[in-house]
């Protein structure tokens, strides 16, 4: 039983990251294309200035439960996928330190690099985040005793590079999504085209995605036994259906909640379509790492239950303060109430 609510906490973990990072890394890999001048930059950085780094705390707290409740998983995703791992590392540092020195640098060039790191660390990271948990969904060639057999250009099959155009594109769109419920004028007219082109974009990929799934996944199987959980694919299909319609009407506050019902919805179909399993082995089924061979003792996920059901909402109480804070429109170096 405590096995199954680690599992739950696991995947809520990642949904959480993925929804409220994802438009940091989105913004981050658009801001070359949608700034016009400086003030336009400005306001893109404002727009995720006051909670990028906060955040990256799920994904802590995501990488913290993997290693407290699972550690045979942690041990096995970080050697087989430690190449991948290092890659989105060092794209979120990238990432990270240009937003810290972009602002720092008197120079024009030197600006222009910043914002040039900013976009390839925040693109890198968000393809690579969808080629990770593609593999993940695939299952990766780990032998009995959890050793990969694989090599790098194994983690680069097909289906996990349309897995990470997906999670681009999903990525890309919460982000230009987000800057048009921040933005006004121009900015915000730019932000909601792009939008517009990524919602085709991202429903495309979402579509060869969900069929390559069918194909190269065992995650519809779970779904086919109990036809009562299609209402998760659903949710995501709903989510995605729900921003069009938003858009047509330039309702983007309620197109973003879309969004991040719809990236949720998406993080449910694979983590419920894996159960039990959290990483399969493409070599023999039973190499597989489940969620009940991978826990920790059960003392131990009694005491971190007591860590997380304590710490966690003291989190989410903290975030919602500053985006209350910051809740307004970005104009110049202000945020503007509505």
């Amino acid at each position: 039983m405590l096995e199954t609510v680690w599992f739950g906490i696991w995947g809520l973990l990642w949904a959480v990251y993925f929804v409220l990072d994802g438009f940091d890394l989105g913004l981050g890999a658009l801001q070359p294309i949608l700034a016009r001048n400086e003030g336009d930059r400005r306001d893109i950085y404002l727009a995720m200035g006051p909670f990028w780094d906060a955040n990256e705390v799920w994904l802590v707290a995501a990488g913290g439960v993997t290693f407290a409740a699972f550690p045979a998983l942690y041990a096995v995703l970080f050697s087989s996928f430690y190449s991948v791992l290092m890659l989105i590392l060092f794209a979120l540092i990238l990432r990270a330190v240009s937003v810290e020195l972009g602002g720092e640098t008197k120079g024009e060039r030197g600006r222009s690099l910043w914002r040039g790191a900013l976009a390839i660390g925040s693109l890198l990271a968000a393809f690579l985040f969808g080629v990770l948990f593609a593999n993940i969904f695939r299952g990766i060639p780990i032998d009995g005793s959890g050793v990969y057999q694989g090599t790098f250009m194994t983690f680069l099959n097909p289906y996990a590079l349309v897995g990470g155009l997906f999670f681009l594109g999903m990525f890309l769109l919460h982000g230009s999504l987000w800057l048009a419920v921040k933005a006004n004028g121009s900015l915000q007219g730019r932000a909601g085209s792009a939008a517009a082109w990524l919602w085709t974009f991202t429903f495309l990929a979402a579509a060869v995605f969900l069929a390559l799934s069918a194909l190269r996944t065992d995650l519809f199987v779970r779904y086919l036994d109990r036809p009562v959980l299609l209402v998760i694919p659903l949710l995501a299909v709903g989510g995605m259906a729900l921003i069009r319609f938003r858009i047509a009407k330039g309702a983007w506050s309620a197109a973003w909640w879309a969004s991040c019902v719809s990236i949720i919805g998406v993080v449910a179909f694979g983590v419920v379509g894996l159960y039990p399993l959290m990483l399969p082995s493409s070599l023999d089924s039973a190499s597989g790492l489940t969620a009940h061979t991978a826990a920790a003792s059960p003392m131990t996920l009694k005491i971190m239950l007591g860590v997380v059901l304590v710490f966690v909402p003291i989190i989410a109480l903290y975030q919602g303060w500053v985006y209350r804070l910051f809740g307004g429109k970005v104009d110049g170096n202000l945020y503007v109430k509505d």
